[in-house]
């Protein structure tokens, strides 16, 4: 059944003229008079609805009852994601929406490709949301991940919410998952940029409280060190373990 993002109240037996960027998904997918979608608002639960009516420019739905229904991980995993340049950032986050980040921090580190400030970084955090709500739709999530405003990575360190573990991917790094003391519920990954973080970066992190984590002997380019990390995180503690 097709999945639409609305930010908007919904309630059961609810009429609702769907938002423009919805009607054009449903002009596409030639969904007709009588069928049925699901909506989601981002705030947890699902709502199924039935398409009234179809013009050109509009279309209307019957909002049916509430499904409570999460898809989120138990293990909250924070991505701190250098920018990455091309597509490597916007497939970065699209996948780690499906494998259960639960929210981004995009930051600016000294070797990142794209310089990003002002109106210019709205615009692109605006974007990157845009994508980690149709990955929504695509996967399942009825919870939207937040993107959060671009940080230096200075401001990240001193400004990261407090977390059981705060792991940093580093080719240096000798840390293991095995070795963390306990099972955390909550954490952050920091990944860095092509190139990485130089040595002063990660110094800095260390000093911070962040452990270096290795995740073997081959170095891995910065759109796959990310997500291999939230994999290896999920098996381990998150909704893949057992699987």
């Amino acid at each position: 059944m097709p999945r639409f993002y609305v930010d908007t109240e919904l309630h059961a037996g609810q009429t609702l003229p769907l938002p423009a960027e919805v009607v054009r998904h449903v002009q596409v997918l030639r969904l007709v008079a009588g069928d049925t979608l699901t909506l989601f608002n981002g705030r947890g639960g699902e709502y199924p609805a039935t398409l009234l009516q179809l013009g050109k420019r509009d279309a209307v739905v019957e909002v049916d009852a509430r499904l409570e229904l999460s898809r989120e991980s138990p293990l909250h995993i924070g991505l701190a994601q250098a920018i990455s340049s091309g597509d490597r950032m916007e497939f970065t986050l699209q996948k780690g929406v499906e494998m259960g980040v639960s929210v981004f921090q995009p930051i600016a580190s000294a070797r990142a490709v794209v310089k990003l400030s002002g109106e210019r970084a709205d615009k692109r955090v605006a974007r990157w949301q845009e994508i980690v709500v149709a990955a929504c739709e695509q996967c399942g999530r009825n919870t939207v991940p937040e993107v959060r405003p671009i940080l230096t990575l200075a401001q990240w360190l001193a400004e990261a919410p407090a977390a059981d573990a705060r792991l940093l991917l580093s080719p240096q790094g000798r840390g293991r998952l095995a070795d963390l003391a306990s099972a955390p519920q909550r954490l952050w990954l920091m990944a860095g940029p092509e190139g990485g973080l130089t040595d002063a970066e990660e110094a800095s992190a260390i000093d911070a409280g962040w452990t270096p984590l290795t995740l073997g002997p081959r170095v891995l380019r910065t759109e796959t060190a990310a997500l291999a990390a939230v994999a290896a995180l999920q098996t381990v503690w998150g909704d893949y373990a057992g699987a």
